[in-house]
């Protein structure tokens, strides 16, 4: 039968994050929903350093962006001989030869924007997977107190959300840009040269085509916004109710949930067609001003044609020239506005990139001693939580643990017992005192040295995708497969590994969900047994096992103690009766310490806490 015993949550620091995948699927979608965009495009500067990692591709880039702008307006003047050389000259060989051109430049055009979109292409993905590398590596590297001011579904967002737009700029954007912005110079001057009447009178109809361009622009840019917002709200709320399945069905609630979805879609399919109304509109009105203008430009042309003063050839180049360089106009604008997200989608990660954790190694680390010992003081150690300054989680709090003693931590919860462990693994660093690993203080030690020395099993056994295998061997890289089957079978985990279609290598699925609460918890012990460390920290251990998987996990744990130091925090007295020393603490201190027997005897907190768990 499974313990039905009621479970206090142990004193953890408060946090902000979402408290299921749902959640963090639906914070994710909400937040790349309302990236915003910033002209202030100084945080691009970030992206330096890595393009030009990249000197060889983007050099090739140029070239290929070089040439194919130089191939476009090259057409306009290949179409300007054909008609006027080549119809004009009423020869058939001279208009194949002018045709054998167009095809070459053609040729050359698609060929260069081939290679051109081939190289920034990969450019852009080389910079963004080093991006993406660089911003994970560093979160890695934050401690927990960072995580208390930002929600986790706010971060990862950022390595992906942020980190896209980012993409779509330097794979896409910035080749685009270039390109129109080459095309709209060489256009203008070309167009200056071939006819400078005309080309003033298309400067006069600019500001006509550009003014509805922009102002609908804005709003089809609101629409669009609305639209993912809406998007968001409809994903986020089917993420949690496909997470909470069980739930909805257990209390009928399938047409509320139905409806509710329905209602979001519906919102979203409305703000959709207004903003595909609005483009449409901006389309419409784009396109009747343009070729409007193009008409009234050709008609123009068209006169001076009639009278002598253009050939048709010129005309006909004129007017391509025009339509090139009006559509690099609207181009430029649509990419102006990614590169303004871009700037504010790096200013968020700079954000990250910026952030330094509060426990870093020092300058000079102390080496721990070889072999380890695993003796633990703590010398009147004082700590708040950085969100709760001013309420003190440890007091003056101070223990000695020798190497191979076993000592439990008991208490209410808010004692301050979990804060113990935290300080321990250097999740936080604490406002005075001090606190040694066998005679060394942790502070002037590198922490990831410290942490290899401790082996910790949580209340909440994270587990990750993958196998069982996989799972305990996280514990420790190099462990064989015999070691893995051992602390598995110490755990009293193997018996069921094996009993899964195949066995130590069978997938898990995310957070190991296909197993139940009991066989993550007998995984999470074998991986830390693995793990080999001189010092175990277990954070009721034995919490979700039943009583029977209790019994033989407990002697497991009375054997894996047995040979090296162990910590224990315990709301359930019965799992410490044997421990060699239970300190019983209260409002961050220590309150008295003894063995089971003494501590009953003196008739304290401990003894009334064993009094309601022992006589219920």
């Amino acid at each position: 039968m499974a313990d039905s015993s009621p479970q206090t949550p142990t004193d953890a620091a408060p946090t902000d994050r979402p408290s299921s995948g749902a959640e963090l699927v639906a914070s994710i979608h909400q937040n790349a929903g309302n990236r915003g965009k910033t002209r202030n495009l100084r945080p691009l500067v970030r992206l330096v350093p890595y393009l030009l990692k990249q000197k060889g591709t983007g050099a090739a880039m140029i070239a290929f962006l070089l040439l194919s702008a130089a191939a476009t307006p090259a057409m306009t003047f290949v179409a300007k001989q054909l008609i006027d050389q080549g119809f004009g000259s009423r020869n058939i060989a001279v208009l194949n030869g002018w045709f054998m051109v167009l095809g070459g430049v053609a040729l050359v055009l698609a060929l260069a924007t081939a290679l051109r979109y081939y190289f920034i292409t990969r450019m852009g993905e080389r910079v963004v997977a080093d991006l993406r590398e660089d911003v994970f590596a560093h979160i890695l590297k934050l401690d927990p107190a960072y995580f208390l001011k930002i929600r986790t579904g706010e971060v990862i967002s950022r390595l992906t959300a942020d980190i896209q737009i980012i993409e779509t700029l330097v794979s896409s954007s910035i080749s685009i840009a270039l390109r129109n912005l080459l095309t709209f110079v060489a256009g203008l001057i070309i167009m200056s040269f071939v006819s400078p009447k005309l080309t003033l009178l298309v400067f006069c109809v600019f500001p006509f085509v550009l003014v509805p361009l922009i102002t609908f622009g804005r709003q089809v840019g609101r629409a669009t916004r609305d639209t993912q917002d809406a998007f968001a709200r409809a994903v986020g709320f089917a993420s949690e109710s496909l997470d909470a399945l069980e739930t909805v069905q257990a209390f009928v609630r399938e047409s509320f949930t139905q409806k509710r979805f329905d209602e979001g879609v519906e919102q979203t399919y409305r703000t959709s067609v207004g903003r595909m109304a609005t483009r449409a509109t901006m389309t419409a009105m784009v396109i009747t001003l343009v070729f409007g203008g193009i008409a009234f430009v050709l008609w123009l042309g068209a006169q001076d044609v009639l009278h002598g003063r253009m050939s048709n050839g010129t005309l006909v180049q004129f007017v391509m020239l025009a339509i090139l360089t009006g559509g690099s106009v609207a181009n430029l604008n649509e990419t102006w506005g990614d590169v303004q997200k871009a700037a504010g989608a790096m200013m968020r990660i700079d954000e990250l990139l910026l952030s330094e954790p509060g426990i870093t190694t020092p300058a000079h680390p102390l080496t721990l001693p070889v072999p380890a010992r695993g003796e633990i003081r703590f010398q009147d150690i004082s700590f708040a939580y950085p969100s709760r300054p001013d309420q003190l989680v440890l007091d003056g709090f101070s223990l000695l643990v020798k190497p191979g003693e076993t000592v439990a931590l008991v208490g209410p919860s808010g004692a301050g017992k979990s804060t113990v462990f935290k300080l321990l693994l250097r999740y936080y660093d604490y406002s005075s005192g001090i606190i040694e690993l066998d005679d060394v203080d942790i502070r002037k030690a590198d922490p990831k040295a410290v942490r290899e020395r401790l082996s910790l099993v949580a209340q909440d056994a994270a587990l990750f995708s993958g196998s069982a295998e996989d799972n305990i061997r996280f514990g420790r890289a190099d462990a064989t497969d015999t070691e893995i089957r051992v602390a598995a079978d110490k755990a009293q985990a193997r018996a069921f590994i094996e009993a899964l279609p195949e066995g130590f290598k069978q997938p898990l699925g995310e957070r190991a969900k296909s197993l139940s609460g009991g066989q993550k918890q007998r995984l999470s012990i074998a991986r830390a047994l693995v793990r080999q460390a001189p010092v175990l920290l277990l954070d009721e251990a034995t919490s979700a096992l039943d009583a029977e998987n209790e019994r033989l996990v407990q002697i497991a744990l009375n054997e894996a103690m047995s040979e090296r130091t162990t910590l224990v925090i315990a709301h359930r007295l019965a799992t410490v009766l044997k421990a060699d020393r239970i300190v019983v603490m209260e409002a961050g201190r220590v309150v008295d310490i003894g063995t089971h027997d003494e501590l009953v005897s003196r008739g304290g907190l401990y003894a009334r806490l064993a009094h309601l768990q022992f006589n219920s």
